[in-house]
């Protein structure tokens, strides 16, 4: 792996070699380079660098980080374990004029746009900065009234409403009496005039697509001013053409909008809270009938990828993220992306897709079609009569909905499914492999099981409540169940007074509860 080397070295080592991969190591956050170990992880026994403590004052000398060499006796022979710190924060580590990674099994010089990233990470919060002959006149009152009221509904302080506009930027350091108006002020509450002369590439531009081909858009607006006065507007430029997918459940007719609010505005304030300002780019929202793409400048903030960014957080612009969140528009743990995947999963679509990120910016796509109208039900059931889930728990399910291995990170959730009969365990071993369980299967119950059966039915006439349901009703709902089994479950769940019979002849109908 990209934090642990193993070398062979039965007689000797190069010297530089073994500094350029311990700066390679430094490089990655720290790692180990085992001698005389080979690479199938036999120990072959190593004779190199006699003298341990000589070689770790060199090593100390040369990179400039603490580091250690242990020696062990292995039964096979003599193993060298070079232990290295992580470089510090915003600062590789060179050796003779590169900074070496690792690319494979080989040492590489680090290409331009990663050291760009490394040193990034000790660069000072752009957004906490003032911006130069910028005043109170360039931010919307209306604006900051919208932040008042929200940031007051959140932390239920009540002496907000009556402090003046500038002790309330000052109280969330927004504004500094003496130097002036932040750049995180201006990209919340700037007017158009303010943001067009100081800061023009904090705009959104929205575009709606009628198809996928190269065309110009049917539609485009832009939006440079203040995020607090165009959030409502860009969502209701997104709804106006937002469709809705309808999926019947029992009685209960289930709508699935193609683009959800919430995600909306959950993917456009990632965007705003985490792009990187120095760069001169918008953030764009591009719509299309199934499709919404939104894709802002800079890369992921150090240390996230797209493959951890709902376990990583880090934030680039924090005084702009601190602001959102005293307005509560944003959540600190998780940045909002876990209820991104959670909507897409519980409406078996698409999980958001990354792919499109790179070096100069962060590009998700969402896929609005749903999927699987069987699995829908199937996670309405089990969120209604098991237990909410988690992220986690909702990620395995997909994994597994889709016929995937379950990777190792998620391996913790899966326990609890298969306790509660979510998921199905089959085989042992290596061999085993994981299916949804019982209650999902073509959109239909599994009936073999009576037990199983009678609590499905059962469930169904009690979420029916006043209502009731009538026989008849029943037969169409469970068509997997034939009529004599039907009435042989409703006989035993009366007898057990689970149930009672109310009317007579054709308008009887079935409630849950013992008779009165």
């Amino acid at each position: 792996g990209e934090r642990l080397e193993f070398k062979a070295a039965r007689e000797q080592y190069d010297l530089d070699e073994l500094t350029r991969y311990c700066v390679a190591l430094a490089n990655a956050r720290g790692g180990h380079l085992i001698l005389g170990v080979d690479d199938r992880r036999n120990v072959v026994g190593s004779s190199a660098f006699r003298n341990v403590e000589r070689l770790q004052r060199d090593l100390i000398q040369r990179i400039h980080l603490h580091v250690d060499v242990d020696e062990l006796q292995h039964a096979a022979g003599r193993v060298l374990i070079v232990s290295v710190p992580s470089r510090p924060i915003g600062l590789p580590v060179q050796y003779r004029g590169a900074y070496w990674m690792r690319r494979g099994s080989s040492l590489v010089p680090m290409p331009p746009e990663v050291l760009r990233t490394v040193f990034d990470e000790a660069v000072p919060d752009f957004t906490a900065d003032v911006c130069p002959h910028a005043s109170l006149a360039d931010l919307d009152h209306s604006a900051i009234e919208r932040f008042r009221e929200l940031w007051g509904k959140r932390s239920n302080i009540g002496a907000l409403r009556n402090v003046t506009p500038s002790q309330l930027l000052q109280d969330a350091e927004l504004l500094d009496a003496s130097a002036g108006v932040s750049y995180a002020a201006l990209i919340l509450m700037g007017t158009s005039r303010g943001v067009a002369r100081f800061l023009p590439q904090a705009e959104t531009v929205f575009e709606y697509h009628a198809s996928d081909a190269t065309a110009p858009a049917s539609q485009r607006m832009e939006f440079r001013q203040g995020c607090l006065a165009y959030l409502d507007p860009l969502w209701d430029a997104v709804n106006l053409r937002n469709t809705v997918q309808q999926l019947l459940i029992g009685f209960h007719r289930h709508e699935i909008p193609t683009f959800r609010e919430s995600v909306v505005r959950e993917a456009v304030l990632n965007a705003i809270a985490h792009r990187d300002y120095r760069l001169q780019g918008s953030t764009w929202v591009r719509q299309y009938a199934s499709r919404l793409q939104v894709t802002s400048p800079g890369s992921f903030p150090p240390g996230v990828t797209k493959d951890n960014l709902l376990w990583r957080q880090a934030p680039r612009n924090r005084r702009l993220c601190d602001a959102l969140l005293k307005c509560g528009l944003v959540e600190r743990a998780g940045q909002g992306a876990n209820r991104m995947f959670e909507d897409s999963i519980s409406a078996s679509k698409a999980l958001p897709d990354y792919s499109g990120s790179d070096d100069y910016q962060v590009d998700v796509v969402f896929d609005g079609r749903v999927q699987d109208q069987d699995f829908v039900r199937f996670l309405v059931d089990v969120q209604a009569t098991v237990k909410p889930l988690s992220t986690d728990q909702l990620l395995v399910l997909d994994v597994i909905r889709r016929d995937l291995v379950v990777p190792e990170h998620l391996k913790p959730a899966l326990a609890p499914l298969v306790e509660a009969k979510v998921i199905a365990r089959n085989g042992n071993g290596r061999g085993v492999r994981h299916s949804l369980g019982r209650r999902y299967r073509g959109g239909q119950p599994i009936w073999d099981d009576r037990q199983e059966s009678k609590r499905i039915v059962f469930e169904h006439i009690r979420a029916a409540g006043e209502n009731g349901c009538a026989t008849r009703e029943l037969l169409q709902t469970f068509n997997g169940l034939s009529d004599g089994q039907l009435r042989r479950y409703l006989n035993e769940l009366r007898s057990a007074g689970q149930i009672h019979l109310a009317g007579r002849t054709r308008n009887a109908r079935w409630h849950a509860g013992p008779a009165a």
